[in-house]
This record gives C-alpha cells, sequence and structure tokens, in this order.
C-alpha cells in the first residue's frame, strides 16, 4: 500500500472539524472543489467514504470517524514535535470541541468554561449553533460535548444523555426609575408589563406553571427566544423582564437595572 497522503489527511480532518467543506475551504484558503477533490483521492486511498450526506451537512462514516480519531493524534503529536524542538514545554494540547446553544448565555458560558481556557494542555474550540445542528455535531464527533439550557428529550429511537453541570438563579428585574420596593412574588405580578423568554424555554413553562396555579396573569409586552436580545429589550426599561441576573451582569453592576 503506498504511504498515506498528510496534505490530504490534513484537508479531511479540517472539513471533520468544521462540519462543512465550504467553512473548511474558508480556513484553508482553497476553492471547494480542490478541497473535495482532496478528499476523494484519501477516500480512494483508504478505500472507504469518510462522509455521507445529511442534509445540507456531511457527517462522518464509520471509516470517517475511526480516521479523525487518527487524525487527531497525528496533528496533536506534530504539534507537541515542533513546540517540543522549539524549547517548548512539550505538554501534549488536548483539543475540546464545545457546542453552545444560541439561547444560552454568553456570560454564562464564559463563567462555566473560564477555568478551561487559562489552561495550557487545552486547546478550546466553542461554536454556537441551534439543537439539531450541535446534535448532528455530537454524532459525528464533530463536537465533545454540548451545553444547552434544556435536557435533551430521550426516546427509545436516541441514546443522548444530559447532564446538569451546573445551575443560574432567575431574577425579575426592572429599570432604577421604576422604584425601590421589593415586588410580591407572583401577586404583584398580576397586570405588570413583563418580557419574557419564550414558550419553548423550559424558564417560561415553569414559570408559567406558577402564574398559573397562583391566579396571576401579567401583560407579556415581548416573548424573546435570544438572551442576547432580551438583554437588550430589559435594558429598553419599557417594563420588566424575566432573566437570569448572569446575562444583565453589567448593567446590574451600573445601577441600570436592578432585582425586583
Amino acid at each position: 500500500m503506498q504511504q498515506l497522503n498528510y496534505h490530504h489527511l490534513r484537508y479531511f480532518w479540517a472539513v471533520a472539524h468544521e462540519g462543512s467543506v465550504a467553512a473548511a475551504a474558508s480556513r484553508l484558503h482553497v476553492s471547494q472543489s480542490a478541497l473535495s477533490v482532496q478528499i476523494r483521492r484519501l477516500e480512494e486511498q483508504l478505500g472507504h467514504a469518510l462522509f455521507e450526506r445529511a442534509g445540507r451537512r456531511l457527517q462522518l462514516t464509520e471509516a470517517g470517524r475511526i480516521a479523525l480519531d487518527y487524525a487527531d493524534t497525528v496533528f496533536a503529536a506534530g504539534a507537541e514535535l515542533v513546540s517540543t524542538l522549539r524549547g517548548g514545554a512539550g505538554t501534549r494540547r488536548r483539543i475540546l470541541r464545545v457546542g453552545a446553544l444560541t439561547t444560552l448565555s454568553r456570560n454564562f458560558q464564559l463563567e462555566l468554561l473560564r477555568p478551561l481556557i487559562h489552561r495550557d494542555d487545552i486547546e478550546l474550540v466553542i461554536r454556537s449553533a441551534g439543537r439539531d445542528e450541535l446534535l448532528a455535531g455530537l454524532q459525528t464527533h464533530a463536537l465533545d460535548l454540548v451545553l444547552s439550557n434544556e435536557p435533551v428529550p430521550r426516546d427509545a429511537g436516541s441514546d443522548w444523555y444530559s447532564q446538569l453541570v451546573d445551575s443560574q438563579p432567575i431574577s425579575i428585574v426592572g429599570p432604577a426609575a421604576s422604584g425601590t420596593a421589593q415586588l410580591r412574588f407572583p401577586d404583584d405580578l398580576d397586570g405588570l408589563p413583563l418580557v419574557l423568554p419564550s414558550l419553548e424555554s423550559g424558564v417560561r413553562a415553569s414559570f408559567d406553571r406558577l402564574l398559573e396555579f397562583a391566579g396571576v396573569r401579567p401583560v407579556v409586552l415581548a416573548e424573546v427566544d435570544d438572551m442576547a436580545m432580551l438583554r437588550l429589550v430589559a435594558r429598553e426599561g419599557t417594563g420588566y423582564a424575566l432573566v437570569p441576573p448572569v446575562v444583565i451582569r453589567d448593567e446590574l453592576n451600573s445601577g441600570r437595572l436592578v432585582e425586583r
């Protein structure tokens, strides 16, 4: 058997981690057609297809997953070799690929991942996407774990497993000009103008059940499914907002918003 072409292997490695030929071509500064040709040549040399189509995305085949494991080892060892010969510490850096739901607070992600960011032995790769895309990344081993603010539904056709790694409080906040009196929960929420997470949110579902049980009906000004947008709407000061304090930490510290 002819020797492995490591140039082809690196192209495959890039596509496997990026999840698409277009993204990998942009990263490597080559054309998509050239990249596709190199991967086909690697598949011909190995005698196996490495990718299969799943809608618009590429998924690794079983042979592709095996090849990716070897490619990760090969290129990690190469980086360690360069570091050692250039007088570096020689510590092998592990790549940790983390997917985060687009609706998950960026501040919360930073707090959770901060210990890893400062480690010399870990290269952290963070990607944001919708749940289906993230789960597809787990399926193809393009991601090592996914951060989500909702557990993954389990059924007979799925073996996904969710693990609680952290929690965050939820507060009702309002502009400082709204006064200093604390709200009595849930009674004072009756008729109160509120900005809420969307109906798909687990936080919203629990909140709605509490209010329904208490017979309380707030006035819903807006429903927002993105934490960054929820922060911006809360800053407008048109009403109160149900939001994790970590999302509006800067506004709380400056006194622009206060917890009620």
